[in-house]
């Protein structure tokens, strides 16, 4: 265990030795990332095989994980698990990734404790069989997709994070109304964007707004939040 690992929240500690079993039974093909969700910018406190996605000790957290913490678990349920959805590295490489979200005595996130995959020579081989195989009807049954950014740059994970968001509302952003950009700062603060230092001065100058116009798109979302509870 590396005097990184002093710095860890303790309840994280313990999945250290975790990542590395998991890590040594599956072998070079198979990640496995701890995360530390206390410093988001540099989330990564223990990872085996960082070569799988290029990643290391100290790089941030990644844009899913990011939105599952910020929404306090995965879908509607609030779940702490996603298992074998499938994620894509910058080089093209096909991963089956699974996450476990970890929560504190509070029922707080925590962290969460990541396994990717990498497929790719799994994938070029069932290609060969099944070339050579013309007669045979292979399983080839559907895996969950979810987007994921595997980057050792948080400003990255934050750039992916804004330009999804404008995609999504459909509109160039010199032809944007105040409602299409307040509907991408929602979708930003949804995705947990606002918990990465520098969001609001990235996104304000992305959509051509003030910072303080920014803050009070936030105020507005809030406000609307809550009148939706009542």
């Amino acid at each position: 265990m590396d005097s990184s690992s002093k710095k860890i929240h303790p309840d994280l500690k313990k999945f250290i030795p975790v990542a590395k079993t998991i890590a040594q039974m599956f072998g070079k093909n198979c990640e496995v990332v701890l995360h530390d969700f206390n410093r988001p910018q540099h989330s990564i406190v223990d990872i085996q095989n960082g070569h799988v996605t290029g990643r290391k000790i100290g790089d941030p957290i990644t844009d899913f994980a990011l939105s599952v913490w910020r929404k306090g678990g995965y879908g509607k349920r609030k779940e702490d698990k996603i298992v074998n959805y499938k994620t894509k590295t910058k080089d093209g490489k096909i991963l089956r990734s699974s996450s476990v979200f970890i929560r504190d005595d509070q029922k707080k996130i925590i962290g969460c404790l990541c396994i990717n995959y990498d497929l790719t020579e799994h994938l070029m081989f069932n290609k060969i069989v099944e070339e050579l195989c013309t007669t045979i009807d292979l399983d080839k049954g559907k895996s969950k997709e979810e987007t994921e950014t595997f980057t050792g740059d948080v400003d990255e994970v934050l750039e992916n994070i804004i330009e999804e968001a404008i995609e999504k509302v459909g509109k160039p952003v010199s032809m944007m109304q105040k409602g299409d950009k307040l509907m991408v700062a929602k979708i930003v603060d949804e995705k947990g964007g606002f918990l990465i230092k520098g969001a609001i001065n990235q996104l304000a100058a992305e959509i051509n707004v003030s910072r303080y116009t920014i803050y009070n798109y936030m105020e507005e979302l809030k406000s609307k939040k809550k009148r939706e509870k009542i």
